[in-house]
C-alpha cells in the first residue's frame, strides 16, 4: 500500500506513545489521521500539529467506538488502515499470602477482566468494526482494501510474575491474528501484530532512573530502551509491504523477560 493523502487511517491509543508515534510518522507521508484515545487534551494536541482528527474514545465501549469510527470518516472518509495501540496493564500475583499478616488473597477478578476487556476485547472490537467497513472500499491494483496493525507484547510469550493478565490479553491478540488474517484475506485486507519489548514510553519515563537504566542493560543489543519511533517504523513496514500478513514480530532487541 502506498501512503499518501488519498489513504486514510485510525490508530487507537494515538495520543501518546507508541500509537503517538505511528500517527506522526503516518502522517508525515500525507496520510489522514484519526486518533482514538481517552486523553482529550492530548489527542487534540496531536490532531493539531498533523493535521488530524481526535475522536475521544474507549475501546470497551461499542457505542464510543461506533461514535469514534463516524467522526473518523465524517471526516477522512474509510480508513484502509488500522493501527490498535490502546492498551494498559496491572500486576497481582494469582494467589499470595501476606508475609506480616499470613492473610491470603488472589488476583481480584474485575481486575483480571478489565485488563482482558482492553486489550484483547477492544482490539478485536476496533478490527471487527474496522474491517466491516473496509469491506466496502475499492481494492487498490494489487486487490488489496486494507492493512491493519495491531499491538502485542514479549509479555505474550514470556511474561513475569504478576503479568497472568496481561499476560493472558497480549497472548490472545497474538492467537487471534493469523485466524482474522485468513477470515479477511479473501476479501483483500491484511492482518499482523508487532510484540514490543521495553520502550519508552510516558508511562516508562515516570519510572526512577536507576530502574529504567536496569532495564535498559537487560536488554542483549542495544542496550537501550526502544524508541516509539522505531516501534512506528515497523507498523509502517507491514503497512506498505504488500507480502507481509499473518505474521507476529517481537521489536525488543532480543530480550526474555526474566521471571521477575
Amino acid at each position: 500500500m502506498k501512503l499518501d493523502s488519498s489513504i486514510a487511517a485510525v490508530v487507537t491509543g494515538g495520543a501518546s506513545g507508541l500509537g503517538e508515534a505511528t500517527v506522526r510518522a503516518l502522517a508525515s507521508h500525507g496520510v489522514k489521521v484519526a486518533i482514538f484515545d481517552m486523553n482529550e487534551a492530548k489527542g487534540e494536541a496531536v490532531a493539531k500539529e498533523v493535521g488530524g482528527v481526535f475522536c475521544k474514545c474507549n475501546v470497551t465501549s461499542d457505542a464510543d467506538v461506533d461514535a469514534a469510527f463516524e467522526k473518523a470518516r465524517a471526516a477522512h472518509g474509510q480508513e484502509r488502515i488500522l493501527v490498535n495501540c490502546a492498551g494498559t496493564g496491572n500486576a497481582a500475583k494469582t494467589a499470595s499470602r501476606d508475609r506480616q499478616t499470613g492473610e491470603t488473597k488472589h488476583f481480584p477478578l474485575d481486575a483480571f477482566n478489565l485488563i482482558i476487556q482492553i486489550n484483547l476485547v477492544g482490539t478485536f472490537r476496533c478490527v471487527a468494526k474496522s474491517a466491516k467497513g473496509m469491506l466496502d472500499l475499492t481494492p487498490l491494483e494489487d486487490g488489496e482494501r486494507g492493512a491493519i496493525v495491531n499491538t502485542a507484547s514479549v509479555a505474550a510469550e514470556d511474561g513475569q510474575m504478576g503479568q497472568a493478565a496481561y499476560s493472558a490479553s497480549k497472548g490472545g491478540v497474538v492467537g487471534m491474528t493469523l485466524p482474522i488474517a485468513r477470515d479477511l484475506a479473501g476479501d483483500g485486507i491484511r492482518v499482523n501484530t508487532i510484540l514490543p519489548g521495553i520502550f519508552s514510553t510516558p508511562l516508562m519515563n515516570g519510572a526512577p532512573p536507576q530502574v529504567k537504566e536496569a532495564l535498559a542493560a537487560s536488554v542483549p543489543f542495544p542496550k537501550r530502551l526502544g524508541n516509539p519511533e522505531e516501534y512506528a517504523q515497523l507498523a509502517l513496514t507491514m503497512i506498505t509491504n504488500g507480502y507481509f500478513n499473518g505474521e507476529d514480530v517481537r521489536l525488543d532487541g532480543a530480550i526474555r523477560m526474566a521471571p521477575r
